[in-house]
């Protein structure tokens, strides 16, 4: 399926955000998809992946989630990202992830994307899905927290810190959340091990949350991301797989 892509400005409580857009190229609505970024941020390597899930059907919108600090791109950043060896990019990161996760900057966030999808003749009306990675998939879960009504389908992949001590863990907001919920784990991430694993599959469990955790074998935190050294083709092949059988269960293509 031919799709088009292009960059949209996006009204928000706190400013405009950028974001990519990209669609089926037939003129008709489609479901939306929400992509979270990780933490290095909108560039050509997701806007391939939200072709990609495009291609199958879906108006994916990707946002800026730094756009308080500027457009896309705010970080240089090499072809090939060596994340054993980026601590000069790591160093330019850490000022653009303060605050971005917090329950109300997360919702109010939330709020404009879907407000934009309501407005856009592209998108069908109805229930979206929403996917992210790595500081991403902490986004999916505060939208899936701050709008139930909205969101049919979460998946999150190699998400960090998901359910921590802090009292705005977001696993404790679990019974807030509507959608069905997939988890991609990567078996060899310090952020994520499996206490919190099983802190979260518990909280969920206890919310009566329809969700399913699996935990990859042999990947690395960021093991979907093919322009970084953590790549995992296997696992990145896997993840594919479970997040269109999650967007075809959930959402009518």
């Amino acid at each position: 399926m031919t799709v088009r892509g292009t960059i949209v400005d996006i009204p928000t409580a706190d400013g405009t955000a950028d974001a990519y857009l990209t669609h089926p190229d037939d003129g008709r609505p489609h479901p939306g998809v929400l992509l979270y970024q990780d933490a290095f941020g909108l560039r050509p390597h997701l806007k391939a992946m939200a072709d990609r899930i495009a291609e199958a059907g879906y108006a994916v919108l990707v946002p800026n989630a730094y756009y308080r600090k500027g457009r896309a791109p705010l970080v240089e950043l090499p072809e090939l990202i060596d994340v054993e060896q980026c601590d000069e990019i790591y160093a330019q990161l850490g000022p653009l992830l303060i605050g971005v996760t917090a329950p109300e900057v997360a919702a109010r966030d939330a709020d404009a994307y879907l407000a934009w999808f309501d407005g856009s003749p592209l998108v069908q009306d109805g229930p979206i899905g929403v996917t992210g990675y790595c500081l991403g998939a902490f986004l999916v879960l505060r939208t899936a927290v701050s709008h139930p009504d909205r969101v049919a389908a979460a998946a999150c992949f190699h998400g960090g810190h998901l359910a921590t001590d802090r009292p705005d863990s977001p696993h404790l907001d679990a019974q807030r959340i509507t959608a069905e919920v997939y988890f991609g784990h990567a078996d060899q991430d310090d952020s994520m091990p499996p206490e919190q694993i099983a802190r979260l599959d518990e909280a969920l469990t206890a919310a009566g949350v329809r969700h399913k955790a699996e935990v990859y074998e042999g990947a690395g935190h960021g093991f979907t991301q093919a322009d970084t050294t953590r790549y995992d083709a296997v696992g990145d092949a896997r993840h594919w797989a479970a997040l269109f059988d999650l967007l075809k269960r959930t959402l009518s293509a």
